[in-house]
């Protein structure tokens, strides 16, 4: 799902102006451009590229090899699915394979709709609530693959009540 964003050209040169310009700053401000827009859009990148006098291809380089930066705009709710060990030995993957059948995606994923990603996560540090999935923040413990359809369930409710 490729998106054309209009660079807001402004924000990129606040971002820019607090980091001395040399290849050593790009990592923090990919960071806060990414902080800025949920994403690394491609416009942004070639700015990027043209302020800190650096080739995209460098740009790109970096942005790519972390896996921490995403070139695609993120889903309105994001659910990690906890792998963790204490999660593992109680059904980790199982629950993870649910939420991918659910959603239609693969762990790494944004539905077609752009409502939900779908993240594995090797720990959410809540071993004594295993296994747990995090919605937007929400930690729901003891989630078994039965549970999978209520937590999608308040997340649908939630964007499809009047008002929200």
């Amino acid at each position: 799902m490729a998106t054309t964003m209009t660079v807001d050209t402004a924000a990129v040169a606040d971002i820019v102006a607090r980091y001395p310009v040399n290849r050593g700053s790009l990592i923090p401000i990919l960071q806060d451009v990414q902080d800025h827009y949920g994403y690394l859009p491609e416009s942004v990148m070639d700015d990027l590229a043209e302020r800190l006098g650096l080739s995209p291809n460098e740009v790109y380089g970096v942005a790519t090899f972390y896996t921490q930066f995403r070139f695609e705009p993120p889903g309105e709710h994001t659910i990690h699915v906890c792998q963790g060990t204490a999660c593992h030995v109680r059904g980790g993957a199982e629950i993870l394979q649910e939420f991918e059948h659910r959603l239609g995606i693969e762990a790494g994923g944004t539905t077609p709709d752009g409502r939900f990603d779908l993240r594995r996560v090797a720990c959410l540090g809540c071993c004594a609530l295993a296994p747990v999935v995090s919605v937007d923040g929400h930690v729901f413990a003891g989630v078994t693959r039965a549970k999978a359809p209520g937590i999608l369930a308040k997340y649908r409710a939630k964007e499809e009540a009047p008002g929200s």
